[in-house]
């Protein structure tokens, strides 16, 4: 059913909540996941433009690495990956990367912004379901 399970993950405890309905996901399937982590760079324009990062490449790898033991843990196959993306992106790359690897579906956690905080905001997990050409599954 799925072979192939996308997790975006983040610094959250929805992230946390997500990599576990991915379990489940596997568990029940036979699948395995492959967890996904957005590193987002601030684009600042203006004389001397430049990209700065918004958390640093250990902290995004230390993410990575809690999540794919939690899983190897539960006797599950893991594949992580770290992409570097520019704030506002991170919906459009997760989409990527689960075209990039195949992903029969997507697992992300919500935030649980509604109403005008999402239209005003913008929810990573209201884009992900908009973009998405494939089974998109938010957990709360």
């Amino acid at each position: 059913m799925y072979d192939t399970i996308l997790v975006g993950v983040d610094m959250s405890e929805q992230s946390d909540r997500a990599v576990a309905a991915a379990e489940d996901l596997a568990r029940l399937s036979g699948g395995k996941i492959h967890i996904v982590h957005m590193r987002e760079q601030d684009l600042v324009t203006g004389r001397g433009a430049a990209l700065y990062d918004t958390e640093s490449a250990g902290e995004a790898d230390e993410l990575l690495a809690k999540e794919a033991q939690r899983v190897q843990e539960a006797g599950l196959s893991v594949s992580t990956e770290v992409r570097t993306v520019i704030a506002g992106q991170v919906a459009d790359q997760i989409v990527a990367a689960a075209k990039d690897h195949d992903a029969d579906i997507i697992v992300v956690g919500s935030h649980g912004r509604s109403g005008i905080a999402r239209v005003l905001l913008g929810g990573t997990a209201y884009k992900v379901l908009h973009l998405a050409d494939r089974p998109v599954l938010v957990v709360k």
